[in-house]
């Protein structure tokens, strides 16, 4: 998967030839390109994001912790460089983050990784994280967690429901109440990390 994202990135996004060789890559020249080419666009770095907030904007952020393409941590630094310029307090009146472990890039994987994204559901806003959007802007409800669910078919709910687990709100991890199954959500609450909250 790194190696289709990789390659894929520099063929397609940077350089826009599919004759692009991964073997011929200079990290000096090549990065320096993709800087020049596609940071504006794509680099989420300014964690100034105090007009946003002023306008009402509510923001969630999401990650996978099996990601290939993009490093879970680096939108874990991108939210801590908001803490750090807005503040604790400030930040979470208005943004949100959900680490989901085991999901892939966006979705897939061995954990629970079906949560409403990249799909208009239509779902409560418990386990659809467009619906929990939704409610935070309409009715100043922030989502705390998320239930991600992992279907026995892939992404198929026909299929029948395999496991579910809250994704809580960062820094928060879910920790097993020590009764219930592990494959159900409701056995699970959400703590802050650290020695009381890994057992």
């Amino acid at each position: 998967m790194q190696y289709a994202f990789g390659v894929g990135f520099f063929q397609n996004v940077v350089f826009s030839s599919p004759a692009w060789d991964y073997r011929k890559f200079n990290v000096e020249r090549d990065m320096k390109v993709a800087d020049d080419t596609v940071a504006r666009t794509l680099n989420s770095t300014d964690p100034d994001l105090k007009r946003f907030r002023d306008r009402g904007g509510k923001l969630i952020l999401y990650h996978g912790w099996s990601d290939a393409a993009i490093p879970a941590v680096s939108t874990i630094d991108y939210y801590n460089s908001i803490v750090s310029k807005m503040g604790a307090n400030d930040t979470t009146s208005f943004v949100r983050l959900f680490m989901a472990p085991g999901m892939k890039h966006c979705g897939g994987g061995p954990g629970p990784n079906s949560f409403g994204q990249g799909n208009v559901t239509g779902g409560d806003a418990h386990h659809d994280i467009d619906a929990a959007l939704e409610r935070w802007v309409q009715q100043g409800v922030a989502p705390d967690q998320i239930v991600a669910t992992k279907f026995k078919n892939g992404a198929d709910p026909a299929s029948g429901v395999a496991r579910t687990r809250p994704l809580c709100k960062y820094p928060q991890v879910a920790r097993w109440t020590g009764s219930g199954s592990t494959d159900d959500a409701s056995s699970f609450t959400c703590v802050p990390p650290g020695p009381s909250g890994s057992k």
